[in-house]
């Protein structure tokens, strides 16, 4: 055997008994809350100790808002503590719209009518709005835009949501679909969590009230005067008037006005102020007709 056939396997055992005594001393990584991050270095605030902010005063003063994510972790159990123990569920989707909406559409729809409901009803605060709608995923020649859960991720989703508000201290569970495909799941949720509380105190509420589209539309035409002659699109002139209460861009007001298109089912979306006006009507219209239901179903 050569003498470099030799030297090569020694010299790497040499290593090995320098580098063992090492790796044995070498201190166990850093884990922050959710323990050691693998695949990759951890930030340094991760790396110290983090103060149990649970009990701790709230050091500024409390914003105003009714979304849980726009929220502090202390304003809202402090929230909770002055007595906001009612949370909303709000569910819409992403789906096909026609060339002028968003496919988010009944998700920007939920961000004027939660956040109207909520403070109507009072000592309100809203969860995340559950943006997907159930389906079948795997459906072919889904439409370019249309993302989906199925129907067990998406109860399961509402379950675990249920659960989570419930743990911290919310009594009453609010569950309001804007799609009509979310209501009959919203439905079986809300008996499956309500079996689960029995005895608890704490309870869900289905609203179906909410989805009124039909009335709204009534509305519009004794109300506001507005009757549309529908093009075929899925978008109406109410749908536009309330997504414009929260954002022009959902609607693509700057385009559709360059292309001479800021119409609806035969109905002017310009001038912009009177349509938001009338969106907010509209917004009302559905606050009242929910907050009702709400109420009435508390009381049982």
């Amino acid at each position: 055997m050569s003498t470099r056939a030799l030297v090569a396997p020694l010299f790497l055992f040499g290593l090995a008994l320098v580098a063992t005594p090492a790796a044995a001393q070498a201190p166990a990584p850093a884990q922050g809350a959710q323990g050691a991050r693998p695949g990759g270095r951890t930030a340094s605030v991760n790396t110290q100790p983090r103060v149990d902010a649970h009990e701790m005063a709230r050091p500024i003063p409390m914003h105003d808002s009714v979304w849980i994510e726009d929220l502090t972790m202390l304003e809202v159990r402090d929230q909770i503590k002055a007595g906001y123990t009612t949370a909303l569920i709000l569910t819409g989707g992403i789906e096909e719209n026609g060339p002028y909406l968003t496919t988010g559409k009944h998700n920007n729809v939920l961000k004027a009518t939660g956040e109207s409901i909520a403070r109507a009803l009072g000592r309100t605060l809203v969860a995340p709005i559950v943006t997907l709608e159930p389906g079948n995923p795997s459906r072919p020649n889904m439409s370019p835009g249309t993302i989906v859960l199925s129907q067990s991720t998406y109860k399961a989703v509402l379950n675990d949501m249920g659960q989570s508000l419930k743990s911290q201290g919310f009594r009453d569970v609010v569950l309001i679909g804007d799609s009509g495909g979310n209501l009959g799941p919203m439905k079986e949720t809300a008996d499956a969590l309500n079996t689960a509380w029995a005895g608890s105190g704490v309870r869900a509420h289905f609203i179906p009230e909410y989805y009124n589209y039909a009335d709204v539309e009534e509305f519009e035409k004794t109300e506001l005067g507005i009757h549309e002659q529908m093009e075929g699109l899925h978008d109406d002139y109410y749908i536009s008037a309330i997504i414009s209460t929260v954002t022009t861009d959902g609607i693509r007001m700057p385009e559709r006005i360059k292309a001479g298109k800021f119409v609806i089912n035969g109905v002017p979306l310009a001038p912009i102020e009177k349509t938001i006006a009338n969106g907010k009507k509209m917004v009302e219209f559905r606050t009242k007709v929910t907050v009702d239901a709400i109420r009435k179903s508390m009381a049982k």
